[in-house]
């Protein structure tokens, strides 16, 4: 074959035409919304509604208020400068997820975490499914509480390495934990700060209405584990069949735990112990001491450091070992920030409540069941833009309120509206900080997350639009 004809036959080679068609990185895309974002500030007319302050001191849209102003569009410089301000926004989170990667490294090169899943996947032997259901229970039990929202990233690591020891993969483990947790905060049967602002708003008696959302949390609840154990059993079976492709672990060593020590020596237990009362200490402060995430990484670099204290790791040792657990991340903690930005230009132009007054105007002509729906989807695709559960009830609520009660829509119904819809799409929105988070600590890209957790979305929202509809024809209340 002759040059020309190596030529024609690069040119023509089917392999090399089916790699353009590779889906775009997830900061590509990201920037390609920021883009999108920024010409909105253009199309979209600028407003706002005027807003008061409660005595709790959250800031409150006045119904009816709303009124255009000046246009803000954005400009050639402030496109790239909202990534900077995106960043130093979401700094706090950032750092948190390089710092939790340190720390389970330094944890981790102790074997202890290794050793105690491995004794727990022998005590339940073929019967990971168990596990699966256990884990995914206790974490779902919290997020219906509000407990433990932001504060799932710091098992994320926990979750990636039972997924291991399963002979499974990086989205199992996040999702055992992550959307364990999601299919509760998303019902949030005793959330004070979704569920109980939203319905403080409503005007109805705090956690009314109980027991039908406990029925919906069961039921969200089931199908997802469900979900989780289809997925884990088709890669189990078949490795290949991981949306993650050949490397299931992208920021974990996929070393063979064959050879992992299933007994826990006393280095390992006080390793584990250490852990465990870090991260209590963090959940008892949040309650009562009203810690952030600012002190969850300080809370783990405590623990770095008194790991490798019991287990005598030098000091040079315990910077490196720290180092390359960050430096592992830095991919998926950066993408947060660039994520942020997105809301930095929505902020700037002013069109957020501009959208919010085009939702209610969609909505206003709908009744009843129909109403019902409408409310619960347009709050998922708001949601995908504010993805701050307290944060969408006070933009929201005061406009879904008197919308409902013409729509002849229980105040009930439109609550669990705004709590399904601002839980639902948090599990795929790449602007969740939370979500970009946990992904960036276990390594999978978004692009191949959303592979995953869009077909759970969907069986999400029928369950929603089920329950919503019951709760419309019988009336759920009070009011």
């Amino acid at each position: 074959m002759n040059e020309e004809e190596m030529k024609n036959e690069r040119h023509y080679n089917p392999i090399s035409k089916r790699k353009k068609l590779v889906l775009p990185d997830a900061y590509v895309i990201l920037f390609g919304i920021l883009v999108l974002a920024a010409l909105l500030t253009y199309l979209i007319p600028a407003g706002s509604f005027e807003r008061e302050t409660t005595e709790s001191g959250k800031s409150l849209i006045i119904p009816g208020s709303y009124e255009r102003i000046e246009q803000q569009p954005t400009g050639f410089i402030e496109l790239f400068r909202a990534i900077q301000d995106g960043m130093v926004q979401g700094a706090s989170l950032i750092f948190l997820v390089l710092i939790i990667g340190g720390a389970f490294a330094v944890i981790e090169s102790t074997g202890a975490i290794d050793a105690m899943i491995m004794k727990t996947i022998k005590k339940t032997k073929n019967k990971e499914y168990l596990l699966i259901i256990f884990v995914s229970l206790v974490f779902s039990i919290f997020g219906g509480l509000g407990i433990i929202v932001n504060a799932v990233i710091a098992f994320i690591p926990i979750g990636i390495i039972l997924a291991r020891s399963m002979k499974m993969d990086a989205v199992v483990g996040v999702a055992i934990i992550y959307l364990g947790a999601y299919s509760g905060f998303s019902i949030g049967f005793l959330d004070p700060l979704t569920t109980g602002f939203a319905q403080q708003i409503a005007g109805l008696p705090l956690f009314s209405g109980i027991g039908y959302r406990i029925l919906i949390y069961i039921t969200i609840w089931s199908v997802t584990v469900a979900y989780i154990w289809w997925y884990a059993n088709k890669v189990k079976k078949d490795p290949s069949k991981s949306v993650l492709g050949i490397n299931r672990f992208p920021n974990y060593n996929e070393k063979s735990m064959e050879d992992a020590p299933s007994e826990l020596t006393g280095i390992h237990k006080l390793v584990v112990t250490w852990l465990v009362i870090g991260i209590s200490t963090y959940v008892f402060g949040v309650f009562q001491l009203g810690w952030s995430l600012n002190e969850m990484a300080a809370m783990f670099i405590v623990i770095a450091i008194g790991t490798a204290i019991i287990a005598k790791i030098s000091a040079n040792d315990l910077v490196a070992e720290f180092m390359n657990g960050a430096k592992g991340i830095v991919y998926g903690a950066l993408i947060i920030g660039m994520a942020r930005s997105i809301v930095v230009v929505l902020e700037n132009g002013m069109i957020l409540d501009t959208i919010v007054q085009a939702m209610a105007v969609v909505m206003e002509p709908f009744s009843n069941v129909t109403g019902a729906i409408i409310m619960f989807i347009a709050n998922g695709i708001f949601n995908l833009i504010v993805s701050s559960g307290s944060g969408q009830a006070a933009i929201v609520m005061p406009i879904m309120t008197p919308l409902a009660d013409l729509m002849d829509v229980p105040r009930q119904v439109a609550v669990q509206a705004y709590s399904m819809g601002d839980g639902f799409t948090n599990i795929i929105t790449p602007l969740s900080g939370v979500l970009m988070a946990n992904l960036a600590i276990a390594g999978i890209p978004w692009t191949k997350w959303i592979k995953f957790a869009f077909p759970l979305v969907i069986i999400w929202y029928v369950v929603g639009v089920i329950y919503l509809s019951i709760g419309v024809l019988m009336n759920w209340g009070p009011i």
